[in-house]
């Protein structure tokens, strides 16, 4: 696909992420988005184009445009890929201002499930849904949440290919070792592979420690044109190539449920477009939910083959100092969850050289991924510095 007129991210607006009490998802997406304007240096009346993440219990909707006293607004929508939907606004964003469908496009994702008093394993726990029949036996047998559903999927993998424990554990303590450099994490204490293994069960084999936070905020990105985006504030983060890929898995036998997730075609989809190889990405920043999304998404995006995620990782190539950094600022492991928007927020702040104690010296091609469901949904983003074909 040829887009004459490319797009680039030139706002970044980030509200308090984490244990932050007595405020509404609306509220915080307000924040949000009116410090991704003042970040790219535009007013408010110059967004034209607005792309809402309602999150897991659509508190965020249309309404979002009168609460910012927006007009005449020329594009507007809700977009529901869960923790795909980050990257799939980008890229919706940069296919509306190449149509000239709108100029300046602001994408948010707010939510604020944690509330005070409760436990954060407490806060997705009123989403439900009816089930009756055949559909009802997953939930019968167990597999009523996100943990056990993703605790399947790891377990497969395992009896698969022989990830161990210890393996998902190295994941764990990678992202920890990036947090402690990350003003802005919500855990930055250290870890050890001990102290991920004495962590107490969720959903064999998934332990406390390779399950991602739960965090109240908004995170919003604004999307330009590449020409605008060279005049303003901020240095621009060049949308380069994307990708989506959403599989659809059955479950009967044949499934490649957890073992090949949507990294694979929307990843190589993505560095087509980008006009890039694997090899030549410096920065990966994975949606990790929970540490074997990490490990499965390397695989599938071919950082590393197909089984041989758990070796990657606890030879210590994602972390500090290794061969391939990885979810720089933490990740939802350690850092803070906005679904989408945290490996998003995170990949503009390395592409820019805003990193600080953290920053990867060669960041000149970040690869984004956001991931949906249980293994739904997946989209790709390749970001860089430069304007494509330079780098």
């Amino acid at each position: 696909m040829t887009l004459e007129r490319t797009a680039a991210i030139a706002g970044l607006g980030m509200t308090e992420l984490g244990k932050v009490y007595g405020r509404t998802p609306a509220g915080f997406a307000v924040e949000a988005i009116t410090k991704a304007a003042a970040d790219a240096g535009l007013a408010m009346a110059d967004i034209d184009g607005l792309l809402v993440n309602p999150g897991v219990g659509n508190d965020t909707d249309l309404r979002l445009q009168s609460a910012l006293q927006m007009r005449d607004t020329r594009l507007l929508t809700t977009v529901q890929g869960f923790g795909s939907s980050a990257g799939q606004m980008v890229q919706y964003a940069a296919m509306a201002i190449a149509a000239g469908m709108a100029d300046v496009v602001a994408c948010v994702y707010a939510d604020a499930p944690l509330k005070e008093g409760k436990s954060a394993g407490a806060s997705y726990s009123g989403q439900k849904r009816a089930m009756r029949g055949v559909g009802a036996l997953p939930a019968a047998a167990g597999l009523k949440a996100a943990p056990e559903r993703y605790a399947v999927a790891a377990r497969r993998h395992m009896e698969t290919y022989g990830t161990t424990s210890e393996q998902l554990g190295a994941v764990a303590v990678a992202a920890r070792q990036w947090a402690a450099l990350n003003p802005l994490a919500q855990k930055r204490e250290p870890i050890t592979l001990d102290d991920h293994q004495n962590s107490r069960m969720i959903a064999d084999p998934l332990r406390l420690l390779d399950c991602c936070l739960v965090s109240n905020g908004a995170i919003a990105v604004i999307v330009t044109s590449a020409e605008r985006a060279a005049t303003l504030r901020q240095p621009p983060v060049h949308v380069w190539g994307w990708g989506q890929a959403h599989p659809g898995y059955v479950n009967r036998r044949g499934s490649e449920f957890g073992l090949v997730t949507g990294a694979a075609r929307s990843g190589a989809e993505a560095l087509k477009m980008a006009g890039v190889g694997v090899r030549d990405i410096d920065v990966r920043e994975l949606y990790d939910c929970f540490t074997y999304t990490t490990l499965v998404t390397l695989e599938d995006y071919g950082f590393c083959a197909k089984g041989e995620g758990g070796e990657f990782v606890a030879g210590g190539a994602i972390a500090p100092g290794g061969s391939h950094p990885t979810n720089t600022g933490g990740g939802e492991l350690s850092s803070y969850y906005m679904w989408g928007m945290t490996p998003l927020s995170e990949a503009v702040i390395q592409a820019r050289g805003q990193g600080g104690a953290r920053q990867v010296p060669d960041h000149d091609l970040v690869m984004v991924s956001g991931n949906g469901g249980v293994l739904d949904f997946h989209s790709t983003l390749i970001l860089s510095p430069h304007k494509k074909g330079r780098s």
